[in-house]
């Protein structure tokens, strides 16, 4: 690796550590970024993966104030996360490179859709509960566990905009302000990421000098995201991750387009 594409990795780790903590999809900064300095896909996920750790953990400990009063859910949570991280990095190592990716487009636009319209859904939701005359669980229930077991499949598969997926199941079930929902998503990405990691350190190759340069930038890029997120309004928080969303969807359907 050349001293400007360290540096642009580096760039890159900032801009995704930043990207993650608020949003999600920082992964589409930085993969991109390590396939062009000449990587083979497998060993960029593998190096990106665990690279991504350090600002994982950095954005959730930025957003320690929300993760208050959380404990016993996230705890439920991230045992489908870890089920669902390490199911979806042994797809990785077990099926061929474009399986997975093929419905990653459609997996981002339908969880695009579900922030854009998460008021509109949780109030008929609430509606509804309120009928029935039971409250919300606080831990979302079988259907949100499920789903965000699911999700992490995906995200330690491959991890793009597996964010955005997490909020949108959590705005839909929980009945939470989306900064705290910001926060539990921050813990399972790192459990993903984490477990994800862990596996690969046993089946796959990586590229030391990558991890080292994503990971050191990405935790300084998660303080400064959660810096900035934790203080913007809910309709504009939600906005930014529908707009980073859609560009996250459209990169992944232009680079789908020019691989056939």
């Amino acid at each position: 690796m050349t001293p400007v594409e360290a540096l642009a990795v580096f760039a890159a780790g900032v801009s995704a550590g930043a990207v993650n903590a608020v949003v999600g999809s920082g992964t589409l900064i930085t993969f991109p970024v390590l396939l062009a300095t000449g990587m083979p896909p497998v060993t960029a996920t593998v190096s990106n993966t665990l690279g991504l750790i350090p600002g994982a953990v950095s954005g959730a400990f930025g957003y320690r104030k929300e993760l208050s009063g959380q404990g016993p859910r996230i705890l439920k949570l991230s045992v489908g996360a870890l089920l669902g991280g390490l199911t979806g990095a042994s797809l990785l190592v077990a099926l061929p490179a474009t399986a997975f990716e093929t419905i990653v487009p459609v997996m981002v636009g339908l969880a695009l859709v579900l922030v854009a319209f998460q008021p509109l859904i949780s109030k008929i939701l609430r509606g509804r509960r309120a009928s029935a005359g039971g409250p919300a669980r606080r831990d979302g229930g079988p259907l949100l566990f499920t789903g965000l077991t699911l999700a992490s499949v995906y995200g330690g598969y491959f991890a793009a905009a597996q964010g955005i997926i997490y909020i949108s199941l959590m705005g839909m079930l929980l009945d939470e302000t989306l900064q705290r929902l910001n926060a539990i998503k921050n813990v399972l990405v790192a459990v993903v990421n984490t477990v994800a990691a862990v596996f690969f350190l046993f089946v796959a190759d990586f590229d030391w000098t990558a991890v080292a340069l994503i990971a050191s930038g990405s935790a300084l890029g998660a303080q400064l995201g959660a810096a900035v997120g934790r203080r913007v309004s809910a309709a504009v928080l939600r906005t930014l991750i529908v707009t980073i969303g859609a560009v996250a969807l459209a990169q992944l359907l232009l680079r789908q387009g020019g691989a056939q």
